[in-house]
């Protein structure tokens, strides 16, 4: 009974990616009537591991079928998913954004670094309510906390603390969305 659950799992996933070939090409969710968010957002049901409410996939976007999605979340224009990641809740990702989890081996320098392989995935965790900018990098091993943004064309190579703001190359904090210590909504 088992194996014929995995098969069945195999073939959904088959069948999902058949149809996000043709899916990821349709017109921006604003357009069309939301045909194009319906049927990507179908077929990625069909791809990842798991999958909240109201998803919305845009054109053009690329990811791993080991990633979860949570609720009202969504993955922008031209996004790129690879490898292990979790998406919570209310999750915003802009055009361009790049999770980029899997990274070479090049510890060695008599084996041309092509041919070492790569390091094992440590996954990217990303909290409920995010923003994620324009063209951000996120790395191997990220924690983004709840309630964050990360500014655009950040790359972001370091934990991100819950309602921080981060911007730059490497990312860091430029702010706060709460006094942190008091718990209350800065006054900017």
């Amino acid at each position: 009974m088992k194996g014929q659950k995995n098969m069945n799992k195999r073939f959904l996933r088959i069948v999902g990616r058949i149809l996000y070939v043709f899916a990821k090409h349709l017109p921006e969710s604003s357009k069309c009537l939301g045909i194009g968010k319906a049927v990507r957002s179908f077929s990625a049901r069909l791809i990842v591991n798991s999958c909240g409410r109201k998803i919305n996939i845009e054109k053009g976007a690329v990811f791993a079928s080991n990633i979860s999605i949570g609720n009202y979340s969504g993955i922008g224009i031209n996004c790129r998913i690879s490898g292990k990641c979790f998406i919570g809740n209310n999750v915003m990702m802009a055009p361009g954004v790049t999770i980029a989890p899997p990274n070479h081996i090049y510890e060695r320098t008599d084996i041309p670094m092509n041919e070492q392989g790569m390091k094992k995935n440590k996954s990217v965790v990303i909290e409920d309510d995010v923003w994620i900018c324009t063209n951000a990098i996120i790395l191997d091993g990220i924690h983004i906390g709840e309630g964050a943004i990360v500014a655009a064309g950040a790359v972001v190579t370091k934990d991100v603390h819950p309602f921080s703001i981060v911007g730059g190359v490497p990312a860091r904090v430029i702010g706060w969305r709460k006094n942190v210590e008091e718990g209350e909504e800065n006054k900017k």
